[in-house]
């Protein structure tokens, strides 16, 4: 399973999925956004399955990603080209959805890994969400505040759901549009808030027989493609 960070909530995954016996990879490409509106280049990307955590333009720009044969909104259970994705329903506000609306975490398996996107949330995990998440090998969580959980919010569900390896987004960088995300904090805040070993890498390439179950819990921090 190799990751990419496309910026902002944007991840592409390549995985290796057997559907009918058929070797193929496959990409899932998690909430493209509209470019204009973030500030940072988004072209160039092929995905054939894509998730929507919730519908603002900068989770939602679909038509900016090529190839894709299905695009997956809300909660249930998805089965796409021998890839397996649960969305789990949450908020984007702490008051119920009140303030930003509806979103949608999602868990993504394959490859014997499983990967859970936390979308925009904007509210801690109760303990009967995380179990019914199940065991996470890597986490994408949001850390900038705002317009989602902050800093020590996230630190906070890290150690609820204690994954392998938390891969932090939608934080301050530069080149993003200030009129909207100005008040986002930058990455350095929540590595600091955690506490954790943190590796700095363009792409994270992970296989199940390379995760040890005695090992700690690593912060891998992507640098945008």
């Amino acid at each position: 399973m190799d990751i990419t960070y496309l910026g902002h909530s944007s991840f592409k995954i390549v995985v290796n999925s057997s559907p009918a016996g058929v070797k193929q990879k496959v990409s899932v490409i998690t909430d493209p956004f509209d470019p204009a509106m973030v500030g940072l280049k988004y072209s160039g990307v092929e995905g054939e399955i894509v998730t929507v955590s919730h519908s603002h333009p900068d989770h939602n720009a679909v038509s900016k990603v090529s190839g894709v044969k299905k695009v997956i909104e809300g909660p249930g259970e998805y089965e796409v080209m021998g890839v397996s994705i649960i969305g789990y329903p949450s908020f984007h506000d702490g008051k119920a959805g009140t303030e930003r609306g509806k979103n949608t975490i999602f868990v993504i398996e394959a490859d014997g890994l499983r990967l859970a996107h936390l979308g925009d949330l904007g509210h801690t995990l109760s303990d009967d969400l995380v179990n019914e998440m199940g065991s996470i090998d890597v986490l994408m969580i949001p850390v900038g505040g705002f317009f989602t959980i902050g800093p020590k919010e996230a630190t906070e569900i890290v150690g609820k759901i204690d994954p392998y390896f938390t891969i932090p987004m939608h934080y301050a960088v530069p080149g993003l549009n200030a009129d909207s995300f100005a008040k986002l904090e930058p990455v350095e805040k929540f590595l600091k808030e955690i506490g954790m070993t943190v590796e700095h890498l363009p792409k994270f390439s992970l296989r199940k027989e390379d995760i040890l179950e005695d090992q700690g819990s690593k912060v891998i921090v992507l640098e945008k493609k």
